[in-house]
């Protein structure tokens, strides 16, 4: 893309906008040891994304099957659909 300071509004939201015209301000900087920090961030992500507590739960028959049906519609299993529903309220995002 050429440098400008048009927005990209037809591609991108607000904030990935922002963050378009700063690469293209040549804002970004490389940091050191980028091999380190990655390994860094995947072993943290590994570590967030771990799944180590199982629970059981009674749900209506007609909720799972809703559930089922939206799951199904985003192309995921239901089990997954209900993890993230659980995880996104429990950091406050629901």
């Amino acid at each position: 893309m050429k440098k400008n300071n048009k927005t990209h509004t037809s591609k991108f939201d607000d904030e990935e906008n922002e963050l378009v015209a700063s690469f293209e301000n040549d804002e970004w900087k490389t940091i050191k040891n980028v091999e380190k920090e990655k390994l860094s961030a995947r072993k943290t992500a590994a570590k967030t994304l771990r799944k180590d507590v199982r629970i059981n739960i009674r749900l209506t028959s007609s909720d799972v099957s809703h559930i089922k049906q939206k799951a199904a519609y985003e192309g995921i299993p239901y089990q997954t659909l209900i993890a993230s529903i659980l995880h996104k309220y429990a950091a406050g995002h629901l």
